[in-house]
């Protein structure tokens, strides 16, 4: 996506118009100190974020769809006590939380700075304009059409103990859409999936020492309602949460990111309080549950080469174990895809 330049005034302007009757300019104006032509200017940015916003003389502004925005106080509210635990912050537009929260910390680290960013912050975004997913690629957002946050968090035990964490997130994730309704499952090894269609992902990046104490950035992207014009630009079969909780049986299709945000982090606490007592190995089982792939015969595209094996568990550093030509292989880093002939 290519860089976005968007003026505070036009997310505060999008948090005041409805989708259900027009707002006059004039009030916008009047109550935000600017010009009528302010007012207009800001809302021409939305256009390019992709809202459409219905203008009539004398009557005002409407938004064509409703959109939601993120809501901190609500979602600190949803948290319960696990709030607690997370020092939570929202920005309109950005590049990359995860790339943000890592500037953060590297930052401190080149200054000498005893000052360090604690562990529980978390930096959630309304548009990321360069998401990052695994090897690589491009994380494809719209405004309202993702949930994308990443959650910093401090290791005491090193770098090394820390196999299996992104199983270990992932498996929250579930946790949490499954409460609400979505029948969410696991693919080795970042990947939420619903019917083998993915509906969100994870990057974790990491600082520190094999050994010593390490920080964690872990980000997490969900698709919530894609346009078309995403979905198309992926490649691969994707789908989001409006469309599988309007198939789900009790999910609510009014689900949205004030609920998904506070039931993922509360998850996120319980989960990452337990791998630092236990490791993956103290959580495989209830992964292995929700493992989308378990038995299945899949394609496994390597650093070196691709082949067809049996998938046959996941070991307790969160390698996942397959069986090729009768021979058992650790699997630590590929890409693995079902195998429909």
């Amino acid at each position: 996506m290519t860089e976005i330049q968007v003026r505070p005034l036009t997310f505060t302007l999008l948090r005041e118009l409805s989708a259900e009757h027009f707002t006059s300019g004039a009030a916008l104006a009047a109550k935000y100190g600017v010009s009528r032509s302010a007012i207009s200017e800001a809302l021409k940015d939305a256009s390019a974020l992709g809202v459409q916003i219905f203008s009539l003389t004398r009557r005002g502004y409407r938004l064509a769809e409703p959109l939601q925005l993120l809501d901190i106080d609500v979602i600190r509210q949803r948290m319960g006590t696990s709030q607690r635990r997370v020092d939570l912050r929202i920005v309109d537009v950005i590049d990359s939380t995860n790339t943000a929260l890592l500037s953060q910390t590297n930052s401190g680290v080149a200054s000498g700075s005893t000052t360090t960013i604690p562990s529980g912050m978390c930096l959630a975004a309304e548009l990321q304009t360069a998401g990052r997913g695994r090897r690589g690629r491009v994380w494809q957002s719209a405004l309202g059409a993702s949930l994308t946050f990443s959650l910093l968090w401090r290791f005491e035990s090193g770098a090394a103990s820390l196999g299996g964490l992104s199983l270990a997130v992932g498996l929250a994730v579930a946790n949490a859409l499954r409460a609400l309704g979505i029948d969410a499952e696991l693919k080795w090894p970042n990947d939420i999936v619903v019917d083998d269609q993915k509906l969100g992902g994870i990057l974790i990046e990491t600082q520190g020492d094999m050994l010593g104490p390490t920080v964690a950035v872990i980000g997490i992207g969900l698709n919530v309602r894609l346009p078309e014009s995403i979905r198309l630009a992926i490649d691969q079969p994707v789908t989001d949460i409006a469309t599988v909780s309007a198939d789900a049986a009790f999910a609510s299709p009014a689900l949205n990111r004030n609920i998904l945000l506070p039931a993922i982090l509360a998850q996120l606490v319980a989960v990452l309080d337990q791998f630092q007592r236990g490791g993956f190995g103290s959580l495989r089982d209830q992964w292995r549950v929700l493992h989308a792939h378990q038995g299945c015969w899949v394609d496994v595209n390597g650093a070196t080469e691709s082949f067809v094996a049996k998938v046959l568990d996941v070991s307790e550093d969160g390698a996942l174990i397959v069986e090729r030509d009768g021979a058992r292989l650790r699997l630590t880093a590929a890409e693995i895809s079902i195998r429909h002939n």
